[in-house]
């Protein structure tokens, strides 16, 4: 059993465990940990607590300090920086002619790293380019491809809903999302109706995916036979939600519950042969 605090260092990012050790740390505290990355500037989202050895990824790293008006001065000078050397790498990568898209560009707290986050559709050299900005920025420089779906949440934006973007506000990580996911949903197909800004099928398709799921085990699919209070009928829609299901008898598609179909006695869902 562990001692922890979960640190988060983005809006929307992973929060990751740290060993808050004597230090009298509450929930949204700033704080000083180290990282794989270096020395990082980080905010409290969860109180301290005891977690299983599996939960947290060993050696457990120590909080350094909780963060002081000067840590946060520092904060905001990296943050100009960053915008500085945006713009740094943008001119660099129109001088090289490289076929990439600059996203976001991140100083570790220390300044120890310079991180340049782009997209793209392939492997791109650019070797050329990272002796440019060492030259430049005289630190250690990292260049990470992402994914659109990490554009997104990187840059933010507003939904379809209205709503700002899940991902860049609350989401810490992607989880699969599948068309399966939609047509459970009785959802149109219309990829511009079921996709987000990133182009991929809307995270939010996953939220109610178990409710649907554990619904329909309850119910007969499309295409099978149901007996009715007015005989035996081929089912041709499914309100998955409201237990509803369209029925077609003989020339007539009508509607029936679950629960009217229940309360039959002779009630028989078989498969069509």
């Amino acid at each position: 059993m562990f001692n922890v605090v979960g640190v988060r260092f983005k809006k929307a990012g992973k929060v990751y465990y740290f060993d808050p050790g004597d230090l009298s740390i509450q929930k949204n505290d700033s704080v000083i940990v180290e990282t794989v990355r270096g020395v990082e500037f980080g905010k409290v989202v969860t109180n301290r607590k005891t977690v299983e050895e599996h939960d947290v990824v060993l050696p457990l790293k120590r909080v350094i300090r909780i963060a002081d008006q000067k840590d946060h001065i520092i904060v905001d000078e990296n943050k100009e920086a960053a915008n500085e050397a945006y713009q740094v790498c943008c001119d660099k990568i129109t001088e090289h002619q490289l076929d990439m898209k600059l996203v976001d560009v991140e100083y570790t707290f220390d300044r120890n790293k310079v991180i340049f986050y782009f997209t793209a559709d392939g492997r791109v050299d650019f070797r050329e380019l990272v002796k440019d900005l060492a030259a430049i920025f005289r630190t250690r420089i990292e260049l990470r491809q992402i994914g659109v779906r990490d554009e997104a949440k990187m840059l933010g934006g507003i939904g379809p809903c209205g709503r700002m973007l899940c991902c860049s506000t609350f989401l810490g990580d992607f989880e699969p999302v599948s068309i399966k996911m939609a047509k459970d949903q009785n959802l149109s197909l219309n990829p511009t109706k079921i996709s987000g800004l990133c182009g991929r099928l809307m995270c939010c398709l996953k939220y109610e995916n178990d409710e649907y799921e554990s619904a329909k085990e309850f119910l007969p699919d499309v295409g099978e036979t149901v007996g009715t209070p007015l005989g035996s009928g081929k089912v041709v829609g499914l309100n998955i939600l409201e237990r509803v299901l369209q029925v077609q008898l003989e020339e007539r598609v009508l509607e029936f519950t679950m629960d009217e179909l229940l309360n039959e006695d002779a009630v028989s869902i078989q498969a069509t042969e």
